[in-house]
């Protein structure tokens, strides 16, 4: 099996492909549809890329059911440290796991749905790779505001709407009877 999986905690897995260097670079698979089937994660319907700017944080974002998204993240350049917060209802509401992911480890992070998910870039002209398992619905998209987060740098770049996210306490969380 090209992958590693390794259980962070909440259900959040840290994926780590194997990778094939050679004198040309590298190769490694981000997705096998089989290996990850037998981990629980979904086929994916989208895949984004975001391009950020050391410092920056994007997030912390979700969506409600029935449009939930699972995620995979990966980083294609650069360096994050990438947040999920449990968001469901019950005893692990409001805790949260963190990796660092970057182009040197090449670790991925399986975030499942009922997740608030959320990244700040480490270094310059990062870029990030998602695939998600449901599609981008506006109507279905929530946040809340990352200062929760003990991010690293704390001189931090945040978009006005990432600005406005409520507070955990006060934000529309997932609730898994949907």
């Amino acid at each position: 099996m090209p992958f590693e999986f390794e259980e962070l905690g909440l259900g959040v897995l840290l994926i780590k492909p194997k990778v094939f260097p050679d004198n040309r670079g590298y190769f490694k698979e981000i997705f096998k549809e089989s290996d990850f089937k037998k981990v629980g994660i979904p086929t994916p319907l989208q895949i984004n890329i975001s391009f950020s700017r050391y410092g920056v944080v994007r997030g912390l974002h979700y969506q409600l059911p029935p449009k939930e998204q699972g995620k995979i993240v990966t980083v294609i350049k650069g360096k994050i440290l990438d947040v999920a917060v449990d968001i469901r209802k019950g005893p692990s509401f409001g805790k949260y796991v963190s990796a660092e992911l970057s182009e040197y480890n090449h670790y991925m992070l399986w975030i499942p749905p009922g997740f608030a998910h959320g990244f700040q870039a480490l270094e310059s002209s990062t870029i990030v790779y998602f695939i998600t398992h449901n599609e981008y619905s506006p109507t279905h998209e929530r946040c809340i505001n990352y200062s929760m987060i003990d991010w690293p740098i704390k001189d931090i770049i945040i978009s006005e709407k990432d600005s406005k996210c409520p507070p955990l306490e006060k934000a529309e969380v997932f609730d898994e009877t949907h």
